[in-house]
């Protein structure tokens, strides 16, 4: 099988330690595995994401070392590798489930949502929408003012698959409960459409990403064979955490790749952080990108397994 991998970042800002983590993490799995990398821009969210943010994201990541061999600015098989400029593809899918009766339109507003939300669901990971939409009538439907979004009408089965950092994992999808979003009231493409139909599309065999969207795969899975296309192997990294447990995010100080650049941080410094929170380098070890191809196999990487890491910023 040729690997196929890709990174997928939002250009809401500019890219941190915790986008680098997966970045590089599935940079260096990838290249030692001698597949492609595809780097797919997810800016379907035109009001957040911006053009001057996917410009500095790759400006960073060349800076890093990493780089990739599909990305914005040319057409492959699958089209562009920029959302959105694939509206149309996840436009015919949807359209397509619709005419079969796939997706229903939902007219809940966020205030009742939100009520749903708050209610304890003991035995369940979270909570999941009630299923008020899923079974209303022609009439019942014709009485509701709300623009509707659009859910995927979802039926009730087991799914399983095995994660490379996480192991075997297990969970039941119900009909109603589990009813995705997959066009919002809006009229944007939801996350859980775009990200699985270009999966699919793109043949990706691998996805690297945090541990915050395993829950997500279950559900991508059971789209993905709605598709007729074949899951890949999922990848959940750790998460890296402050000293408060708060993940990593661009509203932290100092944890940005221009943050650190601009304070004279190296790239072989910020490569070996990452070894080192990786397990596979000691502490204050420097190294580029390319040597750490060369000469760090991605098995000595033995803190992967772990839920979350602990970690301060380069200009702590």
């Amino acid at each position: 099988m040729k690997i196929r991998t890709r990174f997928a970042p939002s250009p809401t800002g500019y890219i941190h330690l915790g986008n680098v983590w997966v970045a590089f993490l599935n940079w260096l799995w990838t290249r030692q595995h001698q597949g492609t990398i595809v780097l797919r821009m997810e800016d379907i969210d035109r009001q957040r994401c911006h053009a001057a943010y996917a410009e500095a994201l790759m400006e960073d990541l060349d800076w890093l070392g990493i780089d990739w061999d599909e990305g914005p600015g040319a057409i492959y098989s699958y089209g562009s590798a920029v959302q959105s400029e694939r509206m149309d593809f996840y436009r015919a899918i949807f359209e397509q489930w619709k005419e079969a009766g796939d997706v229903y339109p939902c007219f809940c507003t966020r205030a009742r949502l939100r009520q749903i939300a708050s209610a304890p669901h003991p035995g369940e990971e979270g909570p999941g929408y009630d299923g008020r939409c899923r079974n209303l009538s022609p009439e019942e439907r014709a009485r509701e003012t709300k623009t509707p979004s659009w859910r995927f009408r979802m039926e009730t089965e087991s799914i399983s698959f095995t994660d490379l950092f996480c192991g075997m994992q297990e969970k039941t999808l119900h009909a109603g409960t589990d009813d995705l979003v997959l066009v919002r009231a809006d009229d944007m493409i939801a996350y859980q459409l775009a990200a699985s139909a270009d999966d699919g599309a793109m043949g990706i065999t691998h996805v690297f990403r945090g541990r915050d969207l395993l829950s997500s795969a279950p559900a991508q899975i059971c789209l993905l064979q709605k598709m007729q296309r074949i899951p890949p192997v999922y990848a959940h990294l750790p998460l890296l955490v402050d000293s408060s447990h708060v993940r990593l995010s661009k509203r932290q100080h100092g944890i940005t790749i221009r943050d650190m650049r601009e304070a004279g941080i190296t790239a072989e410094q910020i490569i070996g952080r990452l070894l080192f929170w990786a397990g596979a380098v000691p502490e204050g070890e420097r190294i580029s990108a390319g040597e750490a191809l060369k000469e760090i196999p991605f098995s000595s990487c033995r803190a992967l397994q772990e839920p979350e890491i602990v970690v301060e910023s380069l200009l702590s």
